[in-house]
């Protein structure tokens, strides 16, 4: 069976239900895989940082912030060891230090800090008695404190306390039985399902994993020698009230427009289909013949949950949905082999 793009658009109009299902079979889903991104931490250099901090606290048997400050300094990986014992994120752990020091850490300075260090995780930071010791001596003061204190009574049995987990329930009896038995692995299992696994790396890469599917369209584009005009995030385009992810050859002579989207979301898939029907209405204001095509360039599961947002989809574009799997077909089957150089 050919795709939409393969074919008149009468005959996708005609038949729409089968080319939907065309398209469907030609979605694959990438939630399994993830780009690393700048910053990621492998698990060798973490566990650098873990074994300092159990050096540091005698196997957990004392948190005396002193020692845990100098392995910080020594090993900075450290600090981020401390902060995933925790669970907190980096502006939650700024505010409890503020709230519990009489050191002003700014949230701002605590992200920065956080990806400074995943940057250069085992560079030795300078002791140089700044501002930005004294914000770390009051982060680890304060892990060092909660760590020790471990999970309070809360006034209620329908709220949690965000310590009330396994390794730092009962204080640092609770730290020492994990890191000396292991973990039991129901209750990692049951963890990993209140906190969404690999979630805070998802979260810091979700823009790459988009730019995988710009990236290979605009590689198709720059391999055929096609002029065009890429836009940046949320930038103001002469012509546009939301500027396509790509125009050729330029905002000045827009005639072909791409919107390049990934989701692997079905309620964010409606408004990626909402914002590619805008651009096909836009194309045809006031005039028969549309002002430029519409291209989609799609990926993720979530495009394939509603039927009636891909027949939307392939009614805006005039059949013209391309997938990871069939983007080779780009250039010759659309208005983009007429501006082809090579």
């Amino acid at each position: 069976m050919p795709f939409p793009f393969e074919v008149p658009f009468e005959k996708v109009q005609a038949d729409i239900d089968t080319y939907v299902d065309v398209v469907f079979g030609a979605l694959q889903s990438e939630f399994l895989i993830l780009p690393k991104g700048e910053g990621f931490i492998d698990y060798a250099v973490f566990e650098r940082g873990y074994e300092a901090l159990k050096v540091a606290t005698n196997g957990f048997s004392d948190a005396s912030a002193g020692r845990v400050i100098d392995a910080v300094f020594r090993v900075p990986i450290t600090l981020i060891v401390l902060r995933t014992m925790l669970g907190f994120t980096p502006p939650e752990w700024a505010y409890v230090a503020t709230q519990r020091s009489t050191t002003e850490v700014p949230q701002g300075a605590v992200r920065s800090m956080d990806r400074k260090i995943r940057m250069q995780p085992l560079q030795a930071l300078s002791q140089n008695g700044g501002v930005t010791n004294a914000r770390i001596r009051a982060l680890v003061e304060t892990a060092c404190a909660l760590l020790t204190e471990g999970a309070p009574r809360t006034a209620s049995p329908d709220i949690m306390h965000r310590l009330d987990k396994a390794d730092t329930k009962q204080g640092l009896s609770s730290v020492r039985a994990l890191a000396d038995l292991g973990v039991p692995y129901a209750m990692l299992l049951y963890e990993r399902f209140l906190g969404r696994p690999f979630a805070g790396h998802r979260d810091s890469v979700s823009e790459l994993v988009g730019d995988v599917l710009e990236t290979a369209v605009e590689g198709m584009l720059v391999r055929a020698g096609i002029s065009f005009r890429k836009t940046k995030r949320a930038e103001r385009v002469s012509g546009f009230d939301q500027a396509p992810d790509f125009i050729v050859p330029d905002e000045f002579n827009p005639q072909v427009v791409i919107e390049a989207k990934v989701t692997e979301d079905d309620g964010t898939a409606r408004d990626k289909v909402t914002r590619v029907q805008h651009l096909g209405a836009l194309a045809t204001q006031g005039r028969g013949k549309p002002r430029f095509e519409v291209i989609a360039c799609i990926a993720g599961r979530g495009f394939k949950v509603r039927r009636e947002d891909m027949k939307k989809l392939l009614l805006s574009t005039q059949g013209k949905v391309f997938t990871l799997q069939n983007l080779d077909e780009l250039v010759r089957c659309s208005r983009l082999a007429e501006f082809r150089t090579r």
